[in-house]
């Protein structure tokens, strides 16, 4: 067979596979039609070069047959595919939603160990950094303690840096 009598069965046949990947594919895939129409010439040529076509068939019954059996692999193609990324997408989902409850759970320790840590700074700076930690600005945390704004702003100072000591284990409690 030479390629000018394959192209004539390719041009004669090409409305009867159409019509066959166009009934037998879900029009979800609709995209790979033209995969599939050169899988079925593809196969088909392979075929008549090792004369498997028996000719118990017309030659368009032949290639719709083969059409129909192409739309029906790609379909399973597909969808195995789309399958993995759903799956690898769900995954995905699943770590990252592992890491943020695992940074949460950071966040959270990270609170207790600052309320702990603040708990053991003495009075005047504690109730301050208490303060602070709650996000009172300096004006509300003056006016809760009935202190003046600089006073605040020392203890502020002085406290974060008595936090910084015992987070590096350099001090104890010296009320």
């Amino acid at each position: 067979m030479d390629d000018k009598e394959f192209a004539g069965i390719v041009n004669s046949t090409k409305p009867i596979v159409l019509s066959a990947i166009k009934k037998h594919l879900d029009s979800h895939y609709f995209h790979s039609i033209d995969d599939i129409v050169q899988e079925t010439y593809l196969r088909a040529y392979r075929s008549l070069l090792k004369n498997s076509f028996r000719g118990d068939s017309s030659m368009e019954t032949w290639l719709y047959a083969i059409a129909r059996n192409e739309s029906l692999r790609m379909m399973k193609k597909i969808n195995r595919e789309e399958m993995k990324v759903r799956k690898k997408a769900q995954k995905m989902d699943e770590m990252a939603l592992k890491k943020q409850a695992e940074e949460r759970d950071d966040v959270n320790i990270k609170k207790i160990d600052l309320k702990r840590t603040i708990s053991i700074l003495p009075e005047k700076y504690r109730r301050v950094m208490e303060l602070v930690s709650l996000g009172f600005s300096e004006k509300q945390i003056a006016d809760e303690l009935s202190l003046k704004k600089g006073t605040v702003k020392s203890r502020i100072f002085r406290g974060k840096f008595l936090l910084q000591r015992i987070i590096a284990g350099g001090v104890k409690n010296d009320n």
